[in-house]
């Protein structure tokens, strides 16, 4: 139920992103403080080109060309 709660709050999180096509790491810093606010430890946000597998996509920035993925461990 906690996962589900934290994907579901990182989609909105996401979504509203894409819409505004804000900076990667003004975004970046957004998602790492509420994961923070939520007690989430162990992970890394990571900002990659929008056509790289590399995780959990949970943001898009700077107009769609990048996204932000999550990675626990």
């Amino acid at each position: 139920m906690k996962k589900l709660l934290l994907a579901m709050g990182l989609l909105a999180v996401a979504g509203g992103a894409m819409a505004a096509g804000k900076p990667c790491e003004e975004l970046k810093a957004e998602i790492a403080a509420k994961l923070d606010a939520k007690g989430v430890t162990g992970y890394t946000l990571e900002i990659v080109d929008k056509d790289e597998a590399a995780g959990k996509e949970v943001g898009t920035c700077e107009g769609g060309t990048k996204k932000i993925v999550y990675r626990r461990g």
